[in-house]
């Protein structure tokens, strides 16, 4: 009965709603704003200075700040409110790593790695160099034997966390999370390559270096027709702030492309989008960008679709629904570039590369391994 009791009490669905309802109140009346954009984060400025910056997570914050006296104050109030640890500098975070030194932050999961190599038996295979074989095509079609689809969603599921940190094995792990409810043993061995390659990267993680300046970047690509199941294609985009990747995303597009064209411009919407969210998060804390996001996209047809009105005439079919592009533009927001395909770093989410390419675009996205960010 007692135990009844405690899952009535604290077990309900609304909890986790009255909690934040609580804790959001609290910090509104200690002088925070919260975002519009993103409602975890709560920034508590001084006139045109950010005094400190909030990130919560359930019950975890995460809490920076310039002036350590503003700092400590809020700590003390906080645990006069609720009953909170001060765990110090970060270390250690949902299952992140994160090593801090004069000017660098290196975010890595050797740990959890470690844990989903034992729990499918791979802490003795063999390393692979990259994640995917070129060329790979998976399929919900064939001969193939299906496999255990519990097993194959806990792999799944545990390899989409680790490219929290691992955005060079995104691509790999979007196109495996297709077959979630009719996965065969090809699936499952492309699944364990993705293990094979993080076997032999598990001290690499994702280094971020004090930039001067902090100007916002994308760089966006498609695959066309990738999917062998559907012929629907696979988008992929990635932003910087003159430093390492930050933000990266690999999916199958929602619709059919008839064209490389059409199915770059779905990429180049989807990455507008993201940079209009970024945009207003960095206005935010205070780091407004005055002048229009560069998105580079290696597809010129795509690109002079979004500048010049007259060919919207031949791409009525799909321009309705994407004209978003156009009217950011216009907005002086974002900025589409054409670039050579050989410098598009979005490749990397799109297909599965070679390895000389994949190592190249790899070290472009800021991965490389805990030994060289001692070196640096």
């Amino acid at each position: 009965m007692v135990y009844r009791l405690k899952k009535a009490l604290y077990c309900l669905k609304q909890a986790r709603r009255a909690w934040y309802a609580r804790i959001d109140s609290y910090l509104v009346s200690l002088g925070f704003n919260r975002s519009a954009s993103e409602p975890i984060l709560y920034v508590k400025k001084n006139e045109a200075e950010i005094q400190l910056i909030v990130s919560l997570y359930v019950d975890d914050l995460l809490v920076t700040g310039g002036d350590q006296d503003i700092l400590v104050e809020f700590k003390a109030k906080m645990k006069d409110m609720f009953e909170m640890s001060d765990l110090g500098l970060m270390t250690y975070f949902l299952g992140m790593e994160v090593h801090q030194t004069e000017g660098k932050i290196f975010l890595r999961q050797r740990t959890f790695a470690l844990k989903v190599l034992s729990k499918f038996s791979m802490e003795n295979c063999k390393p692979t160099s990259t994640p995917i074989a070129v060329g790979m095509k998976l399929s919900s079609q064939g001969d193939y034997e299906p496999v255990n689809e519990s097993t194959y969603r806990s792999l799944a599921g545990c390899l989409l966390y680790l490219t929290t940190t691992g955005p060079d094995i995104l691509f790999a792990v979007s196109m495996l999370s297709r077959f979630m409810h009719y996965c065969n043993v090809q699936h499952f061995q492309a699944a364990k390559r993705v293990l094979r390659y993080i076997k032999g990267t598990l001290d690499y993680g994702v280094l971020f270096n004090k930039a001067e300046s902090l100007k916002l970047r994308g760089y966006t690509d498609s695959d066309w027709a990738g999917s062998s199941d559907d012929m629907k294609s696979t988008s992929g985009y990635a932003f910087t702030l003159d430093s390492t990747m930050f933000c990266w995303n690999s999916r199958k597009q929602s619709m059919v492309a008839q064209s490389t064209a059409e199915a770059e411009y779905v990429a180049a919407a989807n990455a507008v989008n993201q940079a209009t969210w970024l945009r207003k998060i960095l206005a935010d804390l205070n780091l407004h960008q005055r002048e229009a996001t560069e998105i580079f996209c290696d597809n010129k047809s795509a690109v002079a679709i979004a500048k010049n009105p007259i060919f919207h005439g031949r791409t009525k079919h799909f321009s309705i629904k994407l004209d978003v592009i156009r009217e950011i533009e216009q907005a002086r927001e974002v900025k589409l570039i054409q670039c050579n395909s050989k410098e598009q770093v979005a490749d990397i989410f799109t297909k599965a590369l070679g390895v000389s390419k994949f190592v190249k675009l790899r070290k472009q996205l800021g991965v490389t391994s805990m030994e060289t960010k001692e070196e640096c």
